[in-house]
């Protein structure tokens, strides 16, 4: 299964809270947080409504 390397790479103060709780939902904390989650439906949409806060890499 592939997998997607996500960074906070924006801060979420000033954001709409269902903003907040997806970056929360994804296990992103502060700035510059980084973590592997798999290339999915779910997670796609997820990156989707926070690909203005997010950088997206694919894990091999």
């Amino acid at each position: 299964m592939a997998q997607v390397k996500v960074t906070l790479i924006h801060s979420v103060a000033h954001r709409q809270p269902t903003q907040r709780r997806t970056v929360k939902a994804l296990g992103l904390g502060k700035i510059n947080s980084s973590v592997v989650l798999p290339d999915n439906a779910a997670t796609r949409g997820q990156i989707f409504k926070i690909a203005h806060l997010v950088s997206v890499e694919e894990v091999k």
